[in-house]
């Protein structure tokens, strides 16, 4: 930890392996290293917004040094994002400092990244499974329908800092494989005027803006991000606009804040691409348009009171819109009907992947939908041509809620002691509409409508199947309104035994309550209301044996609700078409984790030249239950729904060092993450090209797709000059399988590593110039895969392409070059 100390302003800055802190900038500036209050560490939501309330013990609200704390706590500080401004994306910081963290691209674009850490997702992708609770300033900001985290969303120039603390339930619900914690900047943790602009490849224009003060009691912060590139495929620009404000108010013994914070973003051409296209190109991508539109707007008050002299007061309220459009044109699966031979001629839509009724063969089951236009008459079949549909998603939700904690520092039998106490609500309102209209697949990929026949609809039930409604298909389309709300209890204790050995035990009581309500009437088991509880505990200890060596060790529980579209969406013979639709709900079972972690830690000062030498080396391991995965249906890929499987595992090794000096900032990790699947059962995987008849065989010891098991990072920044800096850094991934490829028996993706070079050069007082250059080397390898239906023999797709790869991959960014101007006054 070190304490920079300007007149009465005191800031408590982490400096954890694996990160690069501000130690290097305090000691450059000679500022006083008070290495009694190293590494304090939020272990409660509200524990990282920073304060003046006890800011002088290093302990502020929920913070504990990190000496007393039973498991992993990672930081990333702003001078990293700093160093990667150009990038204007928090996870691509994450994931080239610190260990266990990778990324893939699912949708071709690097702000819509799924963040994985110990194997465990924090992704944007409505429907893959979250296990990450990430927090700003205190506020749980995974959206209310599906849990995701929208990272493009967050204006990186404002982040103060990030920690990922692992193994503590107190953070609630989705916290499996730990909690992402962001607290933002204020007037008083940084002042003055900065503007910074900047420019590069794929036409890549970037502003940034920040603005601090400290007037009396009062702070005053502005920050404002601006961003348009063309993107390195076809037809996947990016636009995003980001602004954040903190009015601030403080007494010796009290910190309020007033936070406002928006963003709009715009994305295109957002998913995998068949590896028989980028064979072609490797700027290919597939059937378009697929642009993501979205907007947010949060309002915030955060609070802190020094009641007496051990006992403090914190927390926050919030107000939270979000909203967002998806446009997605598709394949579609239309075809000449033949069921009934008064309907040959027309238009149907193909349904032969569903399972079939108790008793019934495949053959009985094939069921076909007659297409209607708006007329409410058939459409004409027509031999040759590539139908497609245009579906849209709608998005919108509107979450309020808030935290109160109390903590209290009595000592406790003449030993100190730490107590929290706390209490959490989320509630949020939603509602989520789709629609499909029939369409053509062009020559270009693109799917095109005709304005003379739009949103269509479907006779069902002209087979000798079942009758099943329009909206049961996933393409028919679909309103579904409901409600969230998510309560929280929670207690923390940490008792000093002696001066070296504290021990920590707490729980946290989840309750959730999860409403949908269908407004279609195509879907009336949509409507439901599902409730889950569940009582965490947490306990661990840590003993210093000398102030540059602690052991920790720790057992924690914790648990996720299944979200609104994985309730609404997980019953195999009514499959959705992800996202678009929602169908009938067997109710799902909530996943629960247990997690047990392991290390040494510590941090050694005076270290050539009087720097500082952080180092961890841990184990941890979480075994699941009734884990959540979302499956695809036998022949339509399209659809797929969600269930719970018995058993999964995600266990491990972490190893961290980082020097900190005057002149050189130097770090390295290895991190080992072993996820897999512990039960015997078959999964469907219709596209999978060593399936037996759409299923594959998942056995205990089976590798969880898209995480790699080793990861290698490592990186400087070096002074050459007091005016130049230089770094270099470097992360490698070893190779990890292709979602749809649960049973290991597929090629995998192949292993890769990424260098990235920064420099920078202060010209003026004022005034600095910089690079950055990412994938340095311009590896050309995918960290994302799934599979495709491939093209019969002889079939064409779009008439123009064939399909026989079953593979379809998302390229890492390729070299890229960016530079700019920052001026500061």
């Amino acid at each position: 930890m070190v304490a920079l100390r300007r007149g009465l302003l005191v800031t408590t800055i982490l400096v954890p392996c694996g990160a690069v802190g501000l130690a290097g900038r305090a000691a450059a500036q000679g500022d006083t290293i008070a290495l009694e209050q190293i590494d304090v560490v939020p272990v409660t939501p509200v524990g990282g917004a920073g304060g003046a309330a006890r800011a002088e013990t290093g302990a502020a609200g929920g913070a504990l040094p990190l000496s007393k704390v039973p498991f992993t706590a990672e930081t990333v500080t702003a001078r990293q994002f700093e160093q990667d401004r150009a990038t204007l994306d928090p996870t691509f910081t994450l994931a080239r400092t610190t260990p266990g963290v990778s990324l893939s691209d699912g949708q071709g674009n690097s702000f819509r990244q799924t963040l994985t850490y110990r194997g465990f997702d924090a992704s944007p992708l409505q429907g893959a499974p979250q296990g990450l609770a990430v927090y700003q300033n205190g506020t749980r900001i995974n959206e209310a329908f599906g849990d995701v985290v929208n990272w493009d969303l967050i204006p990186q120039v404002a982040i103060n800092r990030i920690d990922l603390v692992t193994g503590n339930p107190i953070f609630g619900l989705n916290a499996l494989g730990g909690a992402v914690n962001i607290a933002m900047k204020n007037g008083f943790t940084w002042q003055g005027q900065e503007v910074s602009v900047m420019g590069g490849s794929d036409g890549r224009i970037l502003g940034t803006l920040q603005y601090g003060e400290v007037v009396g009691p009062w702070s005053f912060y502005f920050a404002g991000e601006g961003l348009k590139d063309d993107g390195w495929r076809f037809r996947s620009p990016s636009e995003i606009g980001r602004v954040y404000a903190d009015i601030g108010h403080r007494t010796p013994d009290s910190e309020f804040h007033l936070i406002a914070s928006g963003a709009k973003t715009f994305f295109g051409a957002t998913s995998a691409a068949p590896v028989d296209l980028q064979r072609l190109t490797e700027r290919a991508i597939f059937t378009n348009p697929q642009t993501i539109d979205t907007e947010a707007g949060q309002i915030q008050v955060t609070g802190k009171v020094n009641l007496s002299p051990t006992w403090d007061l914190a927390g926050n309220a919030y107000v939270r819109r979000f909203s967002q459009f998806v446009v997605d044109g598709n394949d579609g699966n239309f075809e000449n009907c033949s069921t009934r031979s008064s309907f040959r001629g027309f238009l149907c839509f193909e349904d032969d992947g569903f399972s079939p009724a108790p008793g019934q063969t495949q053959a009985q089951f094939r069921n076909q939908f007659l297409i209607l236009g708006p007329n409410g008459q058939p459409i004409p079949f027509r031999a040759g041509i590539p139908y497609g549909t245009h579906d849209t998603v709608r998005t919108e939700a509107t979450g309020y809620g808030g935290t109160l904690q109390a903590t209290n520092r009595d000592r406790v039998f003449d030993h100190a002691n730490t107590f929290i106490l706390g209490g959490s609500i989320d509630a949020a309102s939603y509602t989520f509409k789709s629609a499909s209209t029939l369409g053509v697949i062009n020559p270009d990929l693109s799917v095109t409508t005709d304005p003379n026949n739009p949103t269509y609809g479907l006779i069902p039930g002209l087979g000798t199947g079942p009758i099943r409604t329009a909206a049961a298909l996933g393409v028919a389309p679909s309103q579904v309104i409901g409600s969230n709300l998510y309560m929280g209890l929670y207690a923390l204790d940490t008792f000093d035994v002696t001066d070296q050995l504290s021990l920590t035990a707490g729980a946290r009581l989840n309750f959730a309550r999860i409403s949908t309500q269908d407004l279609t009437g195509f879907s009336p088991d949509v409507t439901g209301t599902h409730f889950f509880t569940r009582l965490n505990p947490v306990a661990g200890l840590t003993y210093r044996f000398f102030p540059w060596l602690t052991l920790y060790g720790g057992y924690s529980e914790s648990n996720r609700a299944p979200t609104p579209l994985e309730l609404a969406c997980a019953n195999p013979n009514r499959p959705c078409l992800l996202p678009n639709s929602l169908v009938a709900d067997p109710p799902l079972q909530q996943v629960e984790a247990h997690t047990y972690e392991a290390g040494i830690r510590g941090t050694v000062p005076d270290v050539a030249e009087g720097g500082l030498l952080t180092y961890k080396l841990g184990f941890f391991r979480t075994d699941l239950t009734n884990d959540i995965l979302q499956i695809a249906v036998p022949g339509n890929a399209a659809r797929g729904y969600f269930v719970n499987v018995p058993a999964t595992q995600r266990q491990g090794i972490e190893v961290a060092a980082e020097y900190v000096g005057e002149r050189l900032r130097l770090y390295a990790n290895y991190a080992l993450i072993d996820a897999t699947f512990q039960f015997r059962g078959d999964l469907s995987s219709p596209n999978n090209p060593l399936a037996d008849d759409g299923l594959i065989t998942v056995r205990p010891g089976n590798k969880l797709p898209l995480v790699p098991e080793h990861q290698i990072k490592a990186g400087f920044e070096y002074a050459i000059t007091p005016q130049w800096k230089f770094g270099l850094n470097v992360a490698a991934f070893s190779s990890s399988y292709f979602r749809g490829d649960e049973s290991n028996l597929n090629r995998k993706l192949p292993a890769y590593a990424i260098a990235n070079l920064n420099t920078s050069v202060q010209l003026t007082r004022n005034m600095e110039v910089f690079a950055l250059v990412t994938n340095l080397f311009n590896t050309r390898v995918p960290n994302f895969g799934t599979f495709l239906e491939r093209t019969e023999p002889g079939e064409l797709f779009a008439n123009r392409y064939a399909l026989n790869d079953p593979r379809t991959t998302a390229l890492i960014q390729p070299l890229s070059v960016y530079g700019g101007m920052r001026v500061t006054w």
